[in-house]
């Protein structure tokens, strides 16, 4: 057991550490929202230049593999990020390089920054593939507009976002949509359910635990996957989470189905249990897989650890009468 924990932290830490873009800005984390945020083309696609929305619609991404320097412009026009050959370069006079600090735009500005300055460059990556928030793209306001029912979805609005190359001005364009939440209600039922089935199939067939092990462990590894996709970083307690689920396929005495049931449920289950309450999530893919994928992680993780503490009560044996 001891030989095959230490294979699981072996996999862990080597996925940990991945090379990640530029950002420009000190990223607050991403969550889960009711506004997706679609990239549909540019107004004069390039050959080597691509835009796409991560993290769930926090950010852009602009990746500019042309030769050539291409410009992102702020809010009044001004130069704010500069994608050049040999890295990405931000404009420190720009007033985007501080509203852009967060997602909802709070950081003050200061005396410095000046849209119609001459523009300040301050290299921030070598990597040609830069990330921002973007004020164009997100609803900023506290409730929507009036007369848009909260359980119907609504196209808020289009949006641009303006580039430059050289003199040549051409725009990022894209949608801005409401999505009503999910019916939470049915996917903690679900995970629920899971969790009975589950304990009731180790119960009536001992030998199944092997491929129930599997079946709770590998949609919180996809899932972490799909995280990735979507532009996030790794995230290391449900990959190992999940690792650990699994390895209960090969050996899982009463003591470590136990354990490694709870991990599973508590942290890649319940810590992302906020999938259930919205319809935009920071993972590729349909919203749904996410959330199957969390449901499973609670009600199979749940059920394993329960079975865990039922064989550990079994295994004791019974008080002697004299």
């Amino acid at each position: 057991m001891r030989r095959i924990l230490g294979y699981v932290l072996a996999v862990a830490v080597a996925v940990l550490a991945p090379a990640t873009p530029a950002f420009a800005h000190a990223g607050d984390t991403t969550e889960v929202s009711s506004y997706r945020v679609t990239v549909t083309g540019l107004s004069n696609p390039m050959d080597g230049l691509r835009v796409r929305v991560v993290e769930g619609g926090a950010r852009l991404e602009l990746s500019n593999d042309t030769g050539r320097a291409i410009e992102i412009l702020g809010y009044s026009g001004e130069p704010y990020l500069e994608v050049r050959p040999d890295g990405t370069y931000q404009n420190t006079g720009s007033p985007a390089t501080y509203l852009n600090e967060t997602r909802d735009g709070g950081t003050a500005l200061p005396p410095a920054a000046d849209p119609t300055a001459a523009p300040t460059w301050r290299k921030i990556s070598s990597d040609t593939t830069v990330r921002w928030h973007d004020q164009r793209t997100q609803w900023t306001e506290p409730a929507l507009p009036a007369g848009i029912l909260p359980d119907q979805p609504h196209r808020l609005r289009e949006w641009v976002v303006p580039l430059r190359d050289q003199v040549r001005t051409f725009d990022i364009q894209g949608t801005l949509d409401y999505e009503p939440p999910p019916a939470a209600w049915a996917w903690w039922a679900g995970a629920a359910l899971i969790g009975l089935a589950v304990t009731l199939i180790a119960r009536r067939w001992s030998g199944s635990v092997r491929a129930l092990a599997l079946v709770a462990g590998l949609p919180t590894l996809g899932y972490a996957v799909a995280r990735v996709l979507d532009g996030g970083g790794w995230s290391g307690v449900p990959i190992v989470a999940g690792l650990l689920a699994c390895a209960a396929a090969y050996r899982h005495p009463p003591f470590y189905l136990a354990l490694s049931g709870f991990i599973l449920a508590a942290f890649a289950g319940f810590g992302s249990a906020d999938v259930f309450f919205a319809a935009v999530v920071p993972a590729a893919g349909p919203g749904w897989a996410a959330r199957a994928a969390v449901a499973i992680a609670i009600g199979a993780g749940a059920g394993l650890a329960l079975t865990g503490v039922l064989r550990l009560r079994a295994a004791v044996p019974a008080p002697t009468t004299v």
